[in-house]
C-alpha cells in the first residue's frame, strides 16, 4: 500500500467518527492558539516599545531620583532621596557641560483633577520646563507651548492632549484653545494642543495629559520642591557614554554623596538603550513564561491523542486482523494509525493557528497594543503540532502493527 492510500484510509477512518476526532484535536487546537496569541501579543507589544523609545530619539538621557537598587524592589527612599532632584540640578547640567549636553528638560508630575465645563476627569498632569517639546520629541498642533516667560512667572496656562480633550468635550477635535479649565480647582489657560503621540511603551495613551509650567507645579499644584526626573539631551548619540559619567560625577559630587556607589546614590542616569533593554528583557520573560505553559497545553494535548488512538487500535482490532489477513504489512498498518494521528495534530495545528491569530487582534485591540505574527512563529507551530502527532502516534501505531493476524481475527 502506498502513502497515498494511506492517507485516504486514514481520512475514511476519521470521517466515521468525526466527534471523537474533533475532541481529540481540541487540545492541540488550544495549545497553538495559545502559542500564537501569546508570542504575538509579546512580539507587538515589544515593537511597540522599540517604536516608542525610537519615537524620542536615541540619544536621550533621563535622570531619576532615588536609589537604583531601592528603585528596583529595596527600601522605600528616604524623604531627603525622594527630594534629591531640583531644578538647579538641571539648570547646572546644561551649563556645565554643553560639549555633550544639547538641552535639558525638567519634568514634575502627578495625579489631577481637570474640569473643563460641566466635565472633569482625573488624569497625569505635567509640569514641564520648556525646552521638553525639543527634548522628548513632542509638537504643538494648535496654538504655542509653554514658553520662559510662562515658567519664570509661574503662570498658570496648560497645553493639552487630544483624549483628554474628547473626555471632557465629548469631541476629540474641539477647539479648547483660549478656554479655560480647571486643574485642582486652580485655572488655567488653554494655549495649546498637543499633537498625538497614541499609545506609550506599555499601552497607556500619552494624550491624555494635560502640560504646565514646572515652576507652577511645583509651587501651586503639587506644592512640592522636587523634580521627578531630568530629561537630557545629547548632542549626539556618541557623546551619551561621556555625558553620562559626567552627570553622574557632577550629582554625586553636587549632593555631597559618600562612597559605595552606585548603593548610595540619590539618583539614576539610564539611556533610552538601557531602558529599552530592560523593558524587552521583561517582555520576552513574560512572552516565555506564558509560552511555556501553553507548550503544556500541547503536551497534554498529544497524550490525549496518544490515549484516544489506543482506543481506536482496541476497536479495530478486528479490521487489523482482516486487512493483515487480504495482505497488509506492519509497516501498512503503521503508516496508517500514524498518519492518523499526524492529520488529527496538523488539522488542530491549523485551526489553532487561525483561532490564535484571532485572539491576538481581539486582546490587542482590548489592550491598545500592536500585535505581530511572524510567519516562521506560525510555521513553527505547525510542524511542532505534527511532531507531537507523530511523536505521540508512535506507540499506538506500533500496538497496532503487532498484533498478530489470527488473534486480531479471533478478536470480539
Amino acid at each position: 500500500m502506498n502513502i497515498w492510500e494511506c492517507i485516504k484510509t486514514a481520512l475514511r477512518a476519521l470521517r466515521s467518527n468525526k466527534m471523537r476526532t474533533v475532541l481529540t484535536m481540541l487540545g492541540i487546537v488550544i495549545g497553538v492558539g495559545a502559542v500564537i496569541a501569546m508570542v504575538g501579543i509579546g512580539q507587538g507589544a515589544a515593537q511597540q516599545i522599540r517604536d516608542q523609545f525610537a519615537s524620542m530619539g536615541t540619544n536621550l538621557l533621563t535622570v531619576s531620583r532615588g536609589n537604583r537598587a531601592r528603585r528596583f524592589g529595596g527600601p522605600a527612599p528616604t524623604s531627603t532621596q525622594a527630594n534629591s532632584l531640583v531644578p538647579a540640578d538641571a539648570e547646572a547640567i546644561l551649563r556645565k557641560f554643553p560639549d555633550t549636553v544639547a538641552a535639558v528638560a525638567q519634568v514634575c508630575r502627578g495625579s489631577a483633577v481637570c474640569k473643563l465645563g460641566n466635565r472633569s476627569w482625573s488624569t497625569q498632569v505635567q509640569g514641564v520646563s520648556p525646552d521638553y517639546t525639543m527634548v522628548a520629541k513632542w509638537e504643538v498642533a494648535e496654538g504655542r507651548f509653554i514658553n520662559d516667560q510662562d515658567n519664570t512667572g509661574r503662570t498658570r496656562v496648560a497645553v493639552v492632549g487630544r483624549s483628554l480633550i474628547e473626555n471632557l468635550t465629548g469631541d476629540r477635535n474641539a477647539d479648547v484653545i483660549g478656554q479655560d479649565m480647571l486643574i485642582n480647582r486652580s485655572r488655567f489657560h488653554i494655549i495649546g494642543i498637543l499633537k498625538e503621540k497614541g499609545s506609550g511603551a506599555f499601552g497607556q495613551d500619552q494624550d491624555i495629559v494635560a502640560m504646565i509650567p514646572v515652576n507652577t507645579a511645583m509651587r501651586r499644584v503639587f506644592n512640592r520642591t522636587s523634580l521627578n526626573e531630568i530629561n537630557v539631551s545629547c548632542r549626539t548619540e556618541q557623546d551619551m557614554p561621556m555625558a553620562i559619567e559626567q552627570i553622574t560625577t557632577f550629582m554625586r559630587e553636587e549632593h555631597k554623596l559618600r562612597p559605595p556607589f552606585p548603593d548610595n546614590d540619590d539618583f539614576t542616569v539610564r539611556s533610552q538603550s538601557q531602558i529599552l533593554e530592560a523593558s524587552a528583557q521583561s517582555s520576552q520573560t513574560m512572552t516565555s513564561l506564558l509560552g511555556g505553559i501553553a507548550l503544556v497545553s500541547l503536551l497534554v494535548g498529544g497524550i490525549g491523542i496518544m490515549n484516544i488512538m489506543l482506543v481506536s487500535v482496541t476497536e479495530r482490532t478486528r479490521e487489523i486482523g482482516i486487512r493483515k489477513a487480504v495482505g497488509a504489512t506492519r509497516h501498512d498498518i503503521l503508516m496508517q494509525f500514524l498518519i492518523e494521528a499526524m492529520v488529527i495534530s496538523l488539522l488542530g495545528g491549523i485551526l489553532g493557528v487561525l483561532i490564535g491569530v484571532g485572539i491576538g487582534q481581539l486582546a490587542a485591540s482590548v489592550l491598545n497594543l500592536g500585535t505581530v505574527i511572524q510567519p516562521s512563529v506560525v510555521i513553527i507551530a505547525v510542524l511542532v503540532s505534527g511532531g507531537i502527532g507523530v511523536f505521540f502516534g508512535i506507540y499506538p501505531a506500533r500496538q497496532a502493527a503487532m498484533l498478530n493476524p489470527i488473534d486480531a481475527l479471533r478478536f470480539e
